[in-house]
């Protein structure tokens, strides 16, 4: 008679059960489509934005259980889909090479995002009340990403900038973007948790439980106050001048002179009616990027006019414009001061810190010019070296000029040097409509991270104001000719945003690499289980 076996512990039931399967890749396939369309549909100019918890969902279904070729394959199906529409408005500057480049690069990381999702996988297998939370670390390690490599990066497009009108926005004056990232990448995560279920058998209790979590993350922050409400600090008049060009595209540079004039001719008929009493006298006025693409420090004609304007208006003008340097081709981007009476104010001047590369200066040029013979085409932009802090008298401005406001560290630094408004200086004249309208969402979410007013002003729209909580005054349409003149309120209380900087975003990336660090005994206690004799699936 054979001895009895030793008691010992009882395995793992799961570990005896066949790993469960992913989605049939034709099914994972159109998911991973509808991700994209949904991602870019909550985004300006389409503003959806209760669809980018749905994209993240489709796209967290898709790449789920599934091997890491295919995981990356489906999440760059997604990137294409979101980047190609949403970017389409480079092409109009750049060509079509460096617009599929572009494309392509930017859809790479939401490749990175889908080997993450399937890597993780058994981690939300096991402990399915973590998918929300793995799914919003891993969406805002993808921007942090995305957001500064290479040549310092592209934030263009994080579901962050999609909130414009969504109450998970008040979440940026306590975490800036990566907090509303991920709040809404989590409700994502919380709804694929929820339908992820075994439908003739569920648990109602559980699904529910999910549904409720992505309502609160969606909705709750309506709840949540905003620093600063309910105060009334002082004020100032600002007036900003849309001047327009004559005709859109690359060829505005071609009539810099008739573009000066339109911004000038507008301050003087803003000059007309605050002498006639239709309008209020303001104290400061704001020119956009590129009004003056003749250097009015070395050209004493421009200079005139913009004196004309200054002296006409009574106020002080931040005009846009560039510095020539002595070497032939280099030149910095600035705003610079133009007071009434006394002229440039030198020591109250922005130089751009963040040129866009292969478009404002040239990086691995010798490289760049096997690929196309037009890269000698592209000046040498300067970068200036110092936060965008401006002291106009009526009010400290925190400068910052076109794609710099989508970058964290660039605003953030202005309102700690003091800044008491936002200014967004920009030319959309080689754009469109939705690209500004993209910018503009981001001056929002500037504006209420920060608890800070903020202006928009460009060369052919879309221009406005923006308050601390992030609603919109006075926006002007594209290609046209505006004045908007309005109160802002000066300063406020500095946000936990503004004060924390970017710890929040090096937590949930430090947290994002602890989860990935942490699902390898998941995976090898699985891989052991296959070796044991027990067919179990790596796509799981």
């Amino acid at each position: 008679m054979p001895p009895p076996a030793l008691a010992g512990p009882e395995p793992d039931p799961a570990a005896r059960e066949p790993a469960p399967r992913p989605l049939r890749l034709p099914v994972a396939v159109v998911l991973a489509v509808a991700a994209g369309a949904a991602l870019l549909l909550a985004l300006p100019p389409y503003d959806l934005w209760w669809l980018s918890p749905a994209g993240v969902a489709l796209l967290a279904a898709a790449a789920h259980r599934r091997r890491m070729r295919a995981g990356f394959g489906l999440g760059l199906l997604a990137g294409l889909v979101l980047f190609f529409p949403l970017l389409e408005w480079t092409r109009i500057a750049a060509g079509w090479l460096p617009f599929v480049m572009l494309g392509v690069f930017q859809a790479l990381y939401l490749g990175l995002l889908g080997v993450a999702s399937a890597w993780v996988s058994p981690l939300v297998d096991r402990w399915r009340a973590s998918w929300p939370v793995v799914t919003g670390l891993l969406w805002v390690l993808q921007e942090a990403l995305r957001d500064r490599a290479p040549f310092g990066g592209f934030p263009w497009g994080r579901l962050a900038f999609s909130q414009g009108d969504a109450p998970v926005l008040r979440l940026a004056a306590y975490g800036g973007a990566p907090l509303v990232t991920f709040a809404v990448a989590a409700a994502g995560g919380a709804l694929v948790a929820c339908a992820w279920r075994r439908w003739r058998r569920p648990n109602l209790p559980v699904v529910g439980g999910f549904a409720v979590a992505a309502g609160l993350l969606t909705a709750g922050p309506a709840a949540v106050p905003l620093p600063g409400a309910g105060t009334a600090p002082a004020t100032t008049t600002v007036a900003i001048v849309q001047g327009n060009v004559p005709r859109l595209g690359l060829d505005f540079n071609a009539q810099r002179r008739a573009v000066l004039d339109n911004h000038v001719n507008g301050t003087l008929q803003l000059a007309a009616e605050v002498a006639d009493g239709r309008q209020k006298q303001p104290g400061l006025v704001v020119w956009p990027e590129n009004s003056s693409d003749i250097d009015p420090l070395r050209n004493a004609d421009a200079a005139a006019q913009i004196q004309r304007a200054a002296d006409a208006v009574k106020a002080p003008i931040l005009v846009g414009t560039l510095q020539r340097t002595d070497v032939a081709g280099e030149n910095y981007n600035v705003g610079i001061l133009w007071n009434p009476g006394t002229g440039p104010d030198h020591a109250q001047q922005y130089a751009k810190r963040h040129p866009v590369p292969f478009a404002e200066y040239m990086p691995l040029r010798s490289i760049a010019r096997l690929v196309s013979d037009k890269v000698d085409l592209v000046a040498t932009m300067l970068p200036g070296d110092k936060p965008g802090v401006v002291d106009t008298g009526a009010a400290v401005l925190g400068d910052v000029i076109c794609f710099e406001v989508a970058y964290d560290e660039i605003v953030r630094d202005t309102v700690t040097g003091g800044a008491q408004i936002l200014a967004v200086q920009t030319n959309n004249a080689t754009f469109n409509e939705a690209e500004a309208r993209q910018q503009l969402a981001m001056v929002r979410l500037r504006a209420v991270e920060h608890g800070r007013e903020a202006l928009m002003v460009s060369t052919v729209g879309v221009s406005g104001f923006v308050d601390a909580s992030g609603t919109v005054h006075g926006a002007t349409g594209f290609n046209t000719a505006a004045v908007v003149v309005r109160d802002m309120a000066l300063g406020g209380p500095r946000t936990l945003a503004t004060r924390s900087g970017n710890r929040p975003e090096v937590a949930i990336v430090v947290l994002a690499v602890a989860a990935l660090v942490g699902v390898l005994p998941l995976r090898r206690r699985r891989t052991d289980i296959g070796n044991g004799g027990e067919k179990v699936s790596e796509e799981r």
